[in-house]
């Protein structure tokens, strides 16, 4: 299965590749996609969790346990559930943000959906984000699904990529342009 950008290169796209395949196969990718931002939303959310999956002291038991509990008290499905003991297992679980990511661009691909990578210097609201999906999806002629994170350094604006094109309105990328120009 080839595919662009080489999600299948990097070690966590190798992972991201076999969850999908095994998703896509046994028909359940659509709640492993559910379980998956589950997840993402615990690592953003718990620094215990994020401790788990992070830390070198925590043995392969031990974390294989801890995630197995885990994934019960967030209910996700059993697919999603074993692929995390695997990665307990083999000491992956450091690579789980970049798992989910390729695993995300690896669902939106087999829809034939497009995904941005969105930055803004605050959280946008739901307006916000319909408004943007609205403008990307005039821009690219298709549905755009997004992928939003925050980086108060940006100061305001956004940054918007999309495969390799990138769109920079962040007032940090504004000032700095003035200042190069005002040097020289």
């Amino acid at each position: 299965m080839e595919n662009s950008g080489g999600i299948q290169a990097s070690l966590s796209g190798r992972y991201a590749t076999a969850l999908f395949e095994l998703a896509r196969d046994s028909k359940a990718l659509p709640q492993v996609e559910a379980s998956l931002a589950t997840v993402r939303q615990a690592l953003d959310e718990s620094s215990d969790f994020r401790a788990l999956t992070t830390s070198p002291l925590i043995g392969r038991d031990a974390a294989a346990r801890a995630v197995a509990a885990t994934a019960a008290a967030l209910k996700v499905d059993a697919t999603t559930a074993n692929f995390l003991g695997v990665l307990a297992h083999n000491r992956r679980l450091g690579q789980l943000p970049a798992i989910i990511k390729a695993f995300r661009g690896l669902a939106a691909q087999h829809r034939g959906e497009t995904t941005a990578e969105v930055t803004s210097a605050h959280p946008l609201d739901a307006a916000q984000v319909d408004a943007l999906k609205q403008q990307l999806r005039t821009r690219l002629g298709r549905d755009v699904n997004v992928d939003l994170s925050v980086d108060p350094t940006l100061l305001g604006g956004l940054v918007v990529k999309i495969g390799s094109q990138m769109i920079d309105s962040s007032i940090k990328t504004r000032l700095n342009s003035l200042a190069q120009a005002m040097k020289g």
